[in-house]
């Protein structure tokens, strides 16, 4: 059954005042070593709310180590975890995290709505890649007929 506590996209677009972030930070420093998960959790989402790359990518890191040492907040993470990486621009492993729980909750609102996002952004990103190759290659083609038609003019 779909988690209805799962945050939107768009919520991810939205970031935390800088003073939120701060007690986050503030609390995730605080408990040190012995950092709770939920802290940690609470962290990592503040931090890919952000607009800093940096902080995002340090979000998505300690989602990972959550990932990887929790199994039971696997599933929680996965969404998060797509989250993140559709904000890095990272469209693979974005879609691979989201793939994972739309295979455990086909149902869930929020995982098929972020499909829908990465399917729209690797189709945008796609096209436009298409226009630079194709527009590399008739430069190249043009600069290539001059070459051509220097060559038969010295002749």
């Amino acid at each position: 059954m779909a988690n209805d506590n799962l945050p939107y996209a768009a919520d991810a677009e939205a970031p935390l005042k800088p003073a939120e972030l701060q007690v986050l930070r503030a609390q995730f420093e605080k408990e040190g070593e012995y950092v709770s998960l939920q802290t940690k959790f609470n962290y990592a989402w503040g931090l890919i709310k952000s607009t800093s790359r940096h902080d995002q990518q340090e979000g998505v890191r300690l989602l990972s180590d959550i990932f990887r040492a929790s199994p039971d907040r696997r599933r929680e993470c996965l969404y998060y975890l797509a989250l993140g990486n559709y904000k890095l621009g990272n469209y693979a492993e974005a879609r691979r995290y989201n793939d994972s729980l739309l295979e455990l909750e086909g149902g869930n609102m929020q995982a098929q709505s972020l499909r829908q996002l990465i399917d729209d952004k690797v189709a945008k990103e796609g096209l436009m890649g298409v226009a630079i190759v194709g527009g590399l290659a008739a430069a190249a083609a043009v600069g290539v007929g001059l070459l051509v038609k220097g060559a038969q003019r010295k002749r």
